[in-house]
């Protein structure tokens, strides 16, 4: 049986950077290897042959060759919106099977693109607009600080980076750490969405409770709760809802910050939330704090 992507990844997942030689690629490669995640290699087009010029990591001029040389399993692309998809085929073109991708402003139309392939190629995407993902201790793929990573056994998905990383260090300050860490990212079109990750929070034995850091607008949060209901899933879920102090017609942060009538709204997600047994705040302090109560006494 094929193991979901996100459920193979661990400590010593060989990782490929793609566009490697950019500034802020440089950068974050180093940090993401600094905290102890395997980059085996980097891409960046135009390149002939392997150069060992990014802090000795080799750079290949494609996917396939990096994926030949090096065996690289996941990837993360650190390239402009504009290449994100030609970026994503290259990478499931050399049978990479999960790949994150950072950049904000994919075109709608492009990030449609991309989740078709990807689904036809049976991988995964986290993207796009996220911050990355971590399992605490072990690996780290993008931007998450790690003043706000302690490994532990809480369960987060996010839409929002910064309302996530200053949860998870209020959390961390009190103990309580992650046992994984997904940030989903806000656009409208993605590849992984809150309710597709409840079977990889269920399949975690070191996940003993999950916190969904979410906002106003888009539908995410509802599906959520419908598939809670349909699974039956068993584990504690909190949530934190930004955008209660938003006025109508103000325009949100993230392209996927939408509001139909009724639907994306405040107090619909609250609804269906609390529906299936969810405890939902609107602030750091109030979900910190029954996070701790509830379940990470001691």
């Amino acid at each position: 049986m094929n193991v979901h992507p996100l459920l193979a990844l661990d400590g010593d997942t060989p990782v490929l950077v793609q566009g490697i030689t950019g500034r802020a690629a440089r950068k974050h490669t180093g940090m993401m290897r600094a905290y102890g995640t395997r980059i085996v290699a980097g891409t960046s087009a135009g390149r002939s042959a392997p150069q060992t010029d990014v802090d000795g990591v080799p750079v290949y001029p494609d996917c396939t060759a990096a994926v030949k040389a090096t065996g690289a399993t996941t990837s993360i692309a650190m390239v402009p919106p504009l290449a994100v998809k030609d970026a994503v085929r290259e990478a499931l073109d050399a049978g990479i099977r999960l790949v994150v991708t950072v950049a904000e402003g994919v075109p709608v139309h492009d990030a449609l693109h991309v989740k078709r392939m990807v689904d036809a190629a049976g991988a995964c995407w986290v993207g796009a607009s996220t911050p990355g993902l971590c399992l605490p201790g072990r690996i780290k793929l993008g931007f998450l600080p790690d003043v706000s990573l302690r490994p532990g056994r809480l369960g987060v998905m996010s839409k929002s980076g910064t309302l996530s990383y200053e949860t998870c260090y209020r959390l961390a300050r009190r103990g309580v750490g992650q046992s994984a860490w997904i940030g989903v990212g806000g656009d409208l079109v993605k590849g992984t969405r809150f309710a597709d990750l409840l079977p990889f929070f269920g399949a975690r034995d070191d996940t003993d409770a999950v916190l969904v850091i979410g906002e106003i607008g888009g539908t995410e949060e509802e599906e959520l709760a419908k598939a809670i209901a349909l699974t039956g899933f068993a584990k504690p879920v909190f949530a934190l809802l930004a955008g209660a102090q938003a006025r109508e017609g103000v325009t949100m942060g993230h392209a996927g910050a939408l509001v139909h009538g009724n639907s994306g709204s405040l107090g619909s997600k609250q609804a269906a939330l609390r529906g299936v047994g969810v405890g939902v705040h609107t602030s750091i302090d109030g979900v910190v704090g029954e996070v701790v109560r509830c379940c990470f006494r001691g």
